[in-house]
């Protein structure tokens, strides 16, 4: 497949992409497809000869780069307008959600929008021998749809937050926020936590508590429980297992063990940690995207095996601990490129078939750099992912949200994507927040970090400044947070 395109009407002979790849019918990425740019087009080679869609980071006039899909296209040898196939997409995406969501009937204020979108596409089809002008015609028509697609998911989840909270249906610790635990002893630090959030997760890195076998490093971990637990907070912790190298004991990568003795070690720090802490931790983030991260090569039913496993050591050493299993990257980019993984939504499927016993899910939603699983999507595509969740007979908690407050670079030179200032920060949050707390599904919601820091995951993505300075995010969810438990 090949794709031409266009920008104010002209073919564009430079054009970087950034977040490409290929999916299947089911939504899957396709692997051992390559995508390249050459000479005015987008080509698309693929290993078989079926359908497929084409998903990259694209700009749009007035509202910035977002990481869109076109809708899954058979191979032909005349090459497709990509800016027609974008607006399509998102128009389909519109009509499906719609549906989903009930909104047969016009929307006051919105009815103006959708007419201008489908017409402006009408009009790109009517045009698409002229491929210059039906590329101006779709980049208004998916200006609109853009627009449109984000007052629909706001108005729906505006409907079912305020439902949800006239219910009394949010918990106290519904917001929570990662503890940082060089910060633990500052009394503004914590104080600024206490101001905005009932629920705190305290990180565990096993390379860090556990450097060398058998010997353990637990003082980070005691103060940061002594701390919360005298300020009354509910407690989380973990990821206790993260099969990324940074995670991972040094001693362990170079004992060069079988999947049965990383198994077995594993489950033996895990019931080490939770019997030190059984009591004062509620919840424990178990295993953390085993579907994206996988070192050591797992196959798929060692993946299954190592998750079991996991929560059976939690179970074991507390019967009343929440245990939870994270999902990385709920859109699978990384499955296109990335050996021994799994996509996502077919992980969540065989956990829930497999009988494995854990409580709760856990997602994380971290946008605004440069790679893969953080290219920036719009709210629309947000609500729809979280909506899957709706059929699985577990609750869901996003325990990890972050989004920066302004440009730059993180510790490996790789930039924020998107034009962030700390009025984007904040307006992005508070549309987060609404849309992930008006699935009842959806106990809590994490963020990330309380105040920037050069170890997180994206830059600048703290609530507060380095110097504990309110950022308009923090603001923001203070009096999202007043709006949730002033009913």
């Amino acid at each position: 497949m090949r794709f031409q395109i266009f920008k104010n009407g002209r073919v564009v002979d430079k054009f970087v992409l950034q977040g490409a790849y290929l999916f299947g019918t089911d939504g899957i990425a396709i692997r051992r497809a390559q995508v390249t740019f050459k000479k005015g087009f987008v080509e698309c080679e693929k290993p078989n000869l079926g359908t497929a869609g084409l998903a990259l980071l694209w700009p749009i006039e007035g509202y910035g780069e977002v990481l869109l899909p076109t809708t899954c296209l058979p191979e032909r040898t005349r090459p497709y307008n990509l800016n027609v196939e974008i607006a399509r997409a998102k128009l389909m995406q519109i009509i499906n959600k719609r549906e989903d969501w009930s909104f047969f009937d016009g929307i006051e204020g919105l009815e103006g929008v959708s007419k201008q979108a489908q017409d402006l596409f009408v009009q790109a089809i009517q045009n698409i021998t002229n491929p210059p002008l039906a590329s101006k015609l779709a980049d208004e028509s998916l200006k609109k749809a853009i627009l449109l697609s984000e007052k629909l998911a706001m108005k729906q989840s505006e409907m079912l937050f305020d439902t949800r909270g006239k219910s009394h249906g949010f918990g106290r610790g519904c917001l929570g926020c990662k503890i940082d635990p060089t910060q633990i002893h500052n009394p503004k630090y914590v104080k600024k936590h206490l101001e905005l959030f009932g629920f705190a997760t305290i990180p565990v890195n096993w390379a860090e508590v556990e450097p060398h076998r058998d010997e353990y490093d637990f003082s980070t971990l005691d103060a940061c429980i002594e701390v919360l637990s005298n300020e009354k907070l509910a407690i989380c912790a973990g990821p206790l297992l993260r099969f990324s190298k940074e995670y991972l004991p040094q001693w362990l990568l170079d004992e060069g063990a079988e999947f049965e003795k990383i198994r077995d070690t594993a489950y033996q720090f895990i019931s080490k940690v939770i019997a030190r802490y059984t009591g004062s931790v509620r919840a424990w983030r178990v295993i953390c995207g085993l579907n994206a991260f996988n070192h050591f090569g797992f196959s798929f039913e060692q993946v299954l095996e190592m998750t079991r496993a996991a929560n059976m050591a939690v179970k074991a050493s507390s019967d009343r601990a929440l245990k939870i299993i994270e999902v990385s990257n709920l859109w699978g980019e990384y499955y296109a490129s990335v050996p021994n993984t799994i996509p996502p939504l077919v992980y969540v499927d065989m956990v829930v078939q497999s009988g494995i016993n854990f409580d709760a899910f856990g997602v994380q939603m971290q946008f605004g750099k440069n790679q893969a699983g953080m290219h920036i999507r719009d709210i629309m595509q947000i609500s729809s992912v979280l909506d899957y969740f709706m059929h699985v007979a577990k609750p869901l908690y996003i325990t990890d949200v972050e989004v920066p407050s302004h440009n730059g670079l993180d510790s490996d030179k790789t930039g924020v994507v998107g034009a962030w200032d700390q009025q984007r920060q904040g307006q992005w949050l508070e549309q987060f927040y609404k849309i992930a707390l008006s699935k009842p599904f959806v106990d809590t919601v994490t963020y990330s970090n309380l105040s920037d820091t050069g170890s997180s995951t994206i830059p600048n993505s703290g609530l507060l400044t380095d110097k504990l300075e309110e950022k308009k995010s923090f603001q923001t969810l203070k009096k999202l947070e007043e709006i949730i438990f002033m009913r």
